[in-house]
């Protein structure tokens, strides 16, 4: 018998096969493929920008050592991915301990996160043909997410980003998120003190203007592929061709970034 991890690689292969031998190539749709290697269970969020189609399904529960779960995108899309954690449901309400998307529902029906958030962000087509993707810690921390292109993707750039460490076990104390005694989440400079500086506002709305704080510099020095503050494009954003789907992982090893 195959192993949880074994069989999990398995059914995410024969997903890129079945998607290889069903379109021509050139035509191929993005396939986002949730994987859950955490123990426990997170309840994905899908939301797409206001100018791209709404995809099959905008959240669901992805248990401990359950199957992949593929979500098709349209030939050009932009959108974000995150994960809801700790969730609680009755016969009327979800509720969820981080990243919440207020829907009171399994599905989040267009609606975002509540920070913190760690967000897997995605421009499908975007540039001649070529897809953007990155993740964000802009808007805080709340689980490991690693995103990394299948087979067919090509370019330089087309790797592997994310932040695949547990920043709420090392958060400064005055970002940190608790839930009675255990720390589940870090917030952004931004949203924890508002300042503009933080936030890259007005004033600070610039390239030029807005540099890392010492806050964007840990999460950098933790996460170095992820975004940590929003003019952090250098060596946050990536690039690839020929229509990769993505494996979206919660806790992946941290030895894999």
């Amino acid at each position: 018998m195959m192993s949880g991890c074994s069989s999990s690689m398995f059914f995410y292969l024969l997903l890129l096969l079945s998607t290889c031998c069903c379109f021509p190539p050139g035509v191929l749709p993005a396939n986002l493929i949730f994987s859950n290697n955490c123990g426990y269970q997170v309840w994905p969020g899908l939301s797409s920008s206001s100018t791209s189609a709404a995809l099959s399904t905008t959240g669901f529960a992805l248990p401990v050592d359950s199957q992949p779960v593929s979500v098709a995108t349209p030939a050009t899309w932009n959108g974000r991915v995150w994960g809801r954690t700790g969730c609680t449901a009755t016969r009327a309400n979800l509720t969820c301990a981080t990243a919440d998307c207020g829907s009171g529902k399994l599905e989040c029906a267009g609606a975002g996160p509540s920070s913190p958030a760690t967000l897997a962000e995605f421009s499908i087509g975007a540039v001649n043909g070529q897809d953007l993707y990155d993740v964000s810690l802009v808007s805080g921390f709340n689980i490991p997410i690693l995103v990394t292109p299948g087979g067919g993707g090509t370019g330089p750039d087309c790797k592997p980003t994310g932040c695949s460490a547990n920043l709420s076990t090392v958060c400064p104390p005055e970002l940190t998120v608790a839930v009675g005694s255990d720390d589940v989440a870090c917030m952004s400079a931004c949203d924890a003190f508002g300042d503009e500086q933080y936030c890259c506002r007005r004033e600070y709305g610039t390239a030029s203007k807005c540099k890392p704080t010492r806050y964007a510099r840990f999460f950098k020095s933790v996460c170095p592929r992820a975004y940590s503050y929003p003019f952090d494009d250098a060596t946050s954003t990536f690039y690839c061709g020929s229509s990769p789907d993505y494996l979206i992982t919660f806790c992946a090893s941290p030895t894999t970034t």
